[in-house]
């Protein structure tokens, strides 16, 4: 009978996503809710020093699956391989973060099995001990409950910023080999180069402070007093949609449900009303902190700190503090 939760562990040249812990402390809930233990794989060649990072988890099991063939990912290497684990280990639900990697096999692996891949979940509940996931539908204006009907194993992915990895329980797993069968028949990919952003790119998912800006900064060149304000910080700088779409700064700094999804330690919100597009890709922040005029902006719903006033004089005195601090 299938039982268990397992987690797949994405990671690249030995170092392992870090939105990967999201989905093990994501596992770790539910396991603990529903009395299910839960286990890990890791996919690749040389992957023991990623293994025994993950094994520093409370999990049950860490999964290695070595090969050439897994050298560099490719979705019919990934597909098959994590195929024959779950033949192999019977688990009741495969559990990952819905990265691009993940988007790009895990619908083939379901498929393949003849299930569904409940993807991009930002919450779930237990009731009458089963797993109940929370999906956000119609870019992020309504939420659904769903439930998986199908025999096991289910295959759910979480939201990247849904869960916090730096709250995983530590433990000492047990690293255990597993053998697959993989050949040119069935890894016909051939893969390139790993796609790198351009050298101005910037990936906020990994940014542990972010100060965004909205259109309450009113025009291009008011930018320059939010851009201080996060060099005193140390932060990165990021924005809303229109800002991106005016070209104030580049799209590769719009967070929302059309940009990047993200998790910081802290999140500050300036002039921006708290769009639900733009919500859905900062919600999972630790603290937010919104600077609005309008005392009844939707961002203040959420946020854990709130300061209601005129963003140019407040943005200022925060920059001068700021700096007292890094002298």
């Amino acid at each position: 009978m299938a039982n268990g939760i397992l987690v797949f562990i994405e990671h690249v040249d030995g170092k392992i996503n870090r939105a990967s812990y999201e989905a093990v402390r994501a596992a770790q809930l539910i396991g603990a809710q529903t009395g299910q233990e839960v286990s890990a794989v890791v996919f690749g060649q040389n992957v023991g020093a990623v293994a025994a990072e993950v094994a520093t988890k409370k999990i049950k099991t860490v999964y290695t699956v070595e090969s050439e063939w897994l050298k560099t990912y490719t979705a019919d290497g990934y597909t098959s391989a994590f195929r024959q684990v779950i033949e192999q280990t019977q688990p009741a639900f495969a559990l990952m973060t819905h990265t691009y990697e993940v988007r790009d096999f895990a619908p083939k692996l379901a498929a393949s099995m003849k299930r569904m891949l409940l993807g991009d979940n930002i919450g779930y509940k237990i009731e009458d001990g089963k797993l109940v996931l929370t999906r956000q539908i119609f870019q992020g204006k309504l939420s659904a409950d769903v439930v998986p009907t199908t025999d096991a194993p289910n295959f759910v992915s979480f939201q990247i910023g849904t869960f916090r990895g730096d709250e995983c329980e530590a433990g000492q797993a047990a690293i255990q080999a597993l053998q697959v069968n993989l050949d040119a028949d069935v890894v016909r990919q051939q893969p390139e180069e790993r796609f790198k952003e351009a050298k101005a790119a910037v990936d906020l998912t990994q940014a542990p402070l972010i100060v965004s800006v909205g259109r309450g900064i009113k025009e291009e060149k008011n930018i320059e007093i939010v851009k201080k304000l996060a060099a005193a910080m140390g932060a990165e700088i990021a924005a809303s949609r229109p800002i991106c779409d005016n070209e104030w700064l580049p799209m590769d700094r719009q967070i929302g449900s059309s940009g990047q999804t993200v998790a910081p330690k802290l999140y500050l919100a300036v002039g921006i009303s708290g769009a639900i597009q733009h919500i859905v890709g900062m919600k999972g922040a630790r603290t937010i902190v919104a600077i609005n005029k309008d005392a009844e902006a939707p961002i203040f719903e959420i946020a854990d700190y709130g300061i209601v006033g005129d963003l140019f004089e407040i943005v200022p005195a925060l920059t001068a503090e700021a700096e007292k601090l890094k002298q």
